[in-house]
């Protein structure tokens, strides 16, 4: 059966790294976000599954992943559950929960790098929040980025193998990966800089975007670039 992925469609976000665990293991997905509006896609096919197509157990919001008759909003749980399925998961189980918390600390870093351009909150836009961005990017820059992947450089660095949870590729380093060119996009300087401290990280995601379905994902259209209306934005005066 074919997976039905649900996210906006003029942005990658938090469903890019959905997008990036199917596209590596190869399997057949469709994405609403290319379906048009007028026949069900975009924003229409969204409002669709948080509402009465989700059921009696409605997602908060995108991105969500329907498997038959099955609905599954939240990124992590998302992810979780494709793991298990795509062989995107280690076979321990101590192992399961650990790349799920590298996962969950991982959204925890996006949701400060989101927080850089929008500190007040989603609902107003970045022009009427930039005094306080431009204050919450320095702390960012400053702290919380090389924190972030100081720690992350530790656990690639003790993995003792290619990947953060031991011999395969699992839904926690792509989301690494993501997390690493969505930096490089956002903050050039200061993403350079930390990431010249942290040369496992930078190996592993290297490896990711080295990976042959990544790689051809990558080069196709299907792959949405980062732009100043999703996740990582790239405006010049909060990099420093």
């Amino acid at each position: 059966m074919t997976y039905e992925l649900f996210y906006w469609p003029s942005l990658p976000g938090r469903g890019e790294v959905v997008r990036l665990a199917l596209e590596d293991a190869g399997v057949d997905y469709f994405d609403y976000a290319r379906l048009p509006e007028e026949k069900g896609g975009g924003v229409t096919g969204i409002m669709r599954i948080l509402g009465e197509e989700a059921g009696g157990r409605p997602s908060f919001a995108v991105p969500v992943l329907r498997d038959g008759s099955l609905v599954i909003g939240q990124t992590p749980a998302i992810l979780q559950y494709l793991g298990d399925r795509l062989g995107l998961a280690p076979r321990e189980p101590s192992d399961r929960l650990w790349c799920h918390q590298i996962q969950l600390t991982l959204g925890d870093f996006m949701d400060e790098i989101h927080d850089t351009h929008h500190p007040l909150g989603s609902a107003l836009y970045y022009a009427d929040q930039k005094p306080e961005a431009l204050k919450r990017s320095q702390v960012f820059r400053e702290h919380r980025l090389p924190k972030f992947l100081g720690w992350l450089e530790r656990v690639a660095a003790v993995s003792g193998a290619a990947w953060l949870v031991g011999d395969r590729v699992g839904y926690a380093d792509l989301t690494l990966f993501q997390c690493v060119e969505g930096l490089k996009y956002a903050f050039p300087k200061a993403a350079g800089r930390a990431l010249a401290e942290t040369p496992a990280v930078v190996a592993l995601s290297a490896r990711v975007a080295e990976r042959p379905n990544i790689a051809a994902y990558l080069a196709s259209d299907r792959r949405l670039p980062f732009n100043e209306d999703g996740l990582f934005r790239h405006y010049p005066e909060l990099d420093g």
